[in-house]
């Protein structure tokens, strides 16, 4: 014959399953919540790191705008006061008129040059024709 808690068995070893089950099952939500925190903390930090970053990108792109716009005035201006330099369009008259065989005391009376700056210009176009 059994002993009396031997019919009860199975019953002591399902409520002890059920009672480490249910151990595990604590401790696993426990973990659980402390990995969700714990995640929770590093997006956190990330989505704080995400917006510096941005906003840094956001700062750099207005200077480079600001920079882009400064040099493009920058060339406007260059181009402007090379097409209105007098000396320019001295020496490119001064060219055109040695291509059209004027000599230096002619280049000196017409565009207003020294001596040597007549000579240079009609000895670079004759360089240049040879």
């Amino acid at each position: 014959m059994l002993a009396p808690w031997a019919t009860h068995l199975p019953l002591l070893l399902a409520a002890g399953v059920g009672a480490l089950l249910l151990v595990h099952i604590v401790v696993s939500r426990r973990r659980i919540l402390a990995l969700e925190a714990q995640l929770k903390q590093r997006c956190d930090l990330l989505g704080r790191e995400l917006h510096a970053n941005v906003s840094g990108n956001v700062g750099m792109g207005h200077r480079i705008v600001d920079c882009e716009r400064q040099l493009h005035e920058l060339r406007r201006t260059l181009e402007e006061m090379r097409q209105n330099d007098p000396l320019r369009v001295t020496y490119d008259e001064a060219s055109r008129l040695v291509e059209l065989g004027a000599d230096i005391d002619d280049l000196m009376n017409t565009c207003g040059i020294s001596r040597p700056e007549a000579e240079l210009v009609s000895a670079l176009k004759r360089k240049q024709v040879a």
